[in-house]
């Protein structure tokens, strides 16, 4: 079987396909900044999860339980969900909402400017899409820790996505960042770093027919920082936080053919020696 070096033409091929997948994002932290009032919705009752499709936009949320939300213009298609255990906490249903309305937003305003500059230039242009699901990882006493994959569609070869995590403190009614638990990314990478590239360097040998070639100096077989993927912090008791999750997007471990990578750790006690004596008492070794 031929070896796959991935030499510099395949990164330098792939670096434009990830601006394609990050270009929504700037345009997402724009629509942020900008202001908007919303009129005053009187609540309504708890419903099934929720769907608008074929323009239409929902002028309200439902007052508590899941959320699902489809909307295709001529120009995108979008789609939004979140579980009931999310949509059962009104300030965090709140902030999911707010991060609905502003993905929208930015998706429309793109989608509308850029089949305008395709027109004016002869150009043909397909559907703008992003769709963002959230799922709950773990569900404990004061915490609901939750995932997400996203994936977009802004013109080009294929769609790109990527993931999201928080955990949201019921107390402060703030989402945290997973790392935010820690004491630094740095010293997590030091008890977990070894194992997460031995892992990877393992599935990526899997994948490509081919081991990592030890020293490489190619991105794509290099170990990969905790910093750089998506952490999730899981439960297999139910009670404290025991498992770490990291999801890889493609183009951080490898090219998009590859996929993304995804790796389940349990907590222990050198990792627990990392976690912020802060939030410590919620955190176990897992078994």
């Amino acid at each position: 079987m031929q070896s796959l070096a991935y030499s510099r033409r395949i990164w330098e091929e792939t670096k434009g396909m990830m601006r394609d997948f990050f270009w929504l994002a700037s345009a997402l932290a724009l629509a942020s900044c900008q202001e908007a009032e919303q009129p005053d919705q009187a609540p309504q009752a708890p419903t099934p999860p929720e769907t608008v499709a074929s323009g239409a936009k929902e002028s309200a949320a439902p007052a508590g339980g899941a959320r699902q939300v489809t909307e295709e213009t001529d120009t995108f298609v979008f789609d939004y969900s979140y579980p009931q255990a999310a949509g059962d906490v009104p300030e965090l249903a709140k902030w999911l909402d707010d991060q609905l309305t502003e993905r929208r937003d930015a998706l429309a305003l793109s989608a509308a400017r850029d089949k305008e500059e395709a027109r004016d230039n002869g150009f043909p242009f397909n559907k703008y899409s992003s769709n963002t699901e959230w799922e709950v990882v773990a569900d404990l006493p004061g915490w609901l820790s939750l995932s997400a994959e996203i994936s977009t569609y802004t013109g080009g070869a294929h769609p790109n996505y990527g993931f999201d995590s928080m955990v949201w403190d019921e107390e402060r009614n703030i989402p945290l960042e997973p790392i935010a638990f820690f004491t630094s990314p740095d010293a997590l990478d030091a008890v977990l770093g070894k194992e997460l590239c031995e892992k990877l360097n393992q599935e990526r040998a899997k994948r490509r027919g081919v081991p990592v070639e030890e020293g490489s100096d190619d991105p794509f077989e290099a170990c990969v920082a905790i910093s750089e993927p998506n952490l999730l912090l899981g439960s297999a008791g139910g009670q404290k936080f025991d498992r770490i999750g990291v999801k890889i997007a493609p183009y951080i471990a490898g090219p998009w053919v590859e996929g993304s990578y995804e790796f389940t750790f349990a907590m222990t006690p050198e990792m627990l020696e990392t976690v912020s004596p802060e939030y410590r008492e919620i955190f176990a070794v897992g078994k």
